[in-house]
């Protein structure tokens, strides 16, 4: 099995970083946290990857989107990734380049991927 196709890069502590991370744990999707570094004009690797420095910032390779601003990422998680307002009953198993089917509940309470 190969590494998770969805990066996040994140800070400690930073509210909108969390609310991404929820989103991404209640579609039970398997992703990569990068923590960078909390001075702005420290965040390089952010800005190379999607042309700003801020947080949270999303690259997914299943769909060739990078993207940042949390509402943002959240909106296309939903919509790439779940089904709006019924709690992402539908995890699409298309979306699992490992092979490995993923539902809602095999993910609940796990934590993020390292």
């Amino acid at each position: 099995m190969g590494d998770p196709d969805i990066t996040f890069y994140r800070l400690q502590a930073c509210p909108f970083c969390e609310r991404v991370t929820r989103k991404l744990q209640e579609h039970g999707l398997d992703y990569r946290s990068r923590f960078v570094e909390p001075m702005h004009s420290e965040r390089n690797v952010v800005k190379r990857v999607s042309g700003k420095r801020t947080v949270p910032a999303v690259v997914d390779e299943n769909t060739g989107v990078t993207m940042s601003e949390s509402a943002n990422i959240v909106e296309y998680l939903d919509r790439t990734y779940g089904g709006e307002g019924s709690g992402a009953s539908r995890t699409s198993s298309e979306q699992s380049p490992d092979g490995s089917e993923r539902s809602r509940g095999e993910r609940d309470g796990g934590g993020e991927a390292r």
